[in-house]
């Protein structure tokens, strides 16, 4: 298992979807079903961070009179 926090959000979803399979196979014991299902919450709360971090990053871009980005703004400013 690779530290979650380093993980970009696709090596986050891939390893999610593996979990997913993992647990809807049925073919797993009950303890390593419990472990998986821990290891996917990390992953899917991993996952959402970037997903906001990636929102907060768009919602920053201001664009000019042209229709094209010129500069970025604080969050707070929208």
């Amino acid at each position: 298992m690779s530290d979650i926090s380093a993980l970009s959000f696709e090596e986050a979803m891939k390893e999610l979807e593996g979990v997913v399979r993992d647990l809807e196979s049925g073919n797993v014991e009950l303890e390593k079903s419990i472990s998986l299902y821990e290891q996917g919450a990390r992953l899917k709360a991993h996952c959402e961070k970037k997903l906001k971090e990636a929102e907060e990053k768009v919602a920053r871009i201001t664009l000019g009179p042209d229709g094209q980005p010129n500069g970025t703004t604080p969050v707070e400013g929208l």
